[in-house]
């Protein structure tokens, strides 16, 4: 087949398909979950670094469980657990879209809780870079362990995982295909259907959605490589 037959399917394929709404969806998920993954990671982080036992070792049991947990079984679990079985709603019932709308935040919601653990463990080998020195500066001008780690800790340590930081980013772009398993019409979803009712161009479809986490995923990965070296920190 020559490149004028793949540039006709390509036609053909988003004139019937709206491929732009579905990608539309997966950044959406993705800059969504990656809010969400990042503040809860960023707790997690905190605790792991505790001094209370406890704290530390319920941010290691979170870490060590979500980490080793299929993300399907999160994703499933969150709409069938918590939405079908436990009632959670986080969506208007009044709404038109609201099964759109509950099974978009579901997604965001089990996504942001996976990857949170990646997070978590970036930004802590972010705080093991900042020296020790610092931190008993800190604590002998008065500071307790939270000021601490608002004031002197985190801002060094988002600096030294942002290349750790960004894996975890791309990592969840790729990661937001298994949003479709609930109902959510990303990317992925939209693929499944073309190739249902479309497979005489199926190698075009394949290349489509190659292409289009390619457009997605390639600057994120360049934004983060200038980042990690724009904001080093020199020792």
């Amino acid at each position: 087949m020559d490149i004028g037959q793949y540039i006709d399917d390509f036609t053909s394929l988003f004139s019937q398909y709206d491929v732009l709404a579905a990608f539309r969806m997966t950044i959406a998920l993705t800059l969504a979950s990656a809010v969400g993954s990042l503040l809860i990671g960023t707790v997690v982080a905190i605790m792991r670094v505790s001094p209370i036992d406890s704290l530390r070792g319920a941010g290691a049991l979170y870490v060590n469980i979500v980490r080793n947990t299929p993300l399907t079984l999160i994703i499933v679990f969150c709409s069938l657990g918590l939405f079908y079985s436990m009632g959670l709603q986080l969506a208007d019932r009044e709404s038109p879209t609201f099964l759109a709308d509950q099974n978009f935040r579901l997604a965001v919601l089990g996504l942001s809780v996976y990857h949170a653990a990646f997070a978590a463990e970036a930004l802590r080998s972010g705080i093991n870079t900042v020296p020790k020195g610092q931190v008993e500066a800190a604590r002998s001008i008065g500071l307790g362990f939270l000021q601490s780690m608002r004031i002197v800790v985190l801002p060094q340590a988002f600096r030294g995982a942002i290349a750790p930081l960004g894996n975890t980013l791309i990592a969840l772009t790729k990661n937001t295909t298994v949003a479709s398993a609930i109902g959510v019409a990303e990317a992925a979803a939209l693929m499944k259907v073309m190739i249902e009712f479309r497979p005489d161009v199926i190698i075009a479809i394949f290349l489509l959605f190659a292409l289009g986490f390619v457009v997605i995923v390639l600057p994120t990965g360049v934004l983060f490589t200038w980042l990690s070296r724009r904001l080093a920190v020199v020792r």
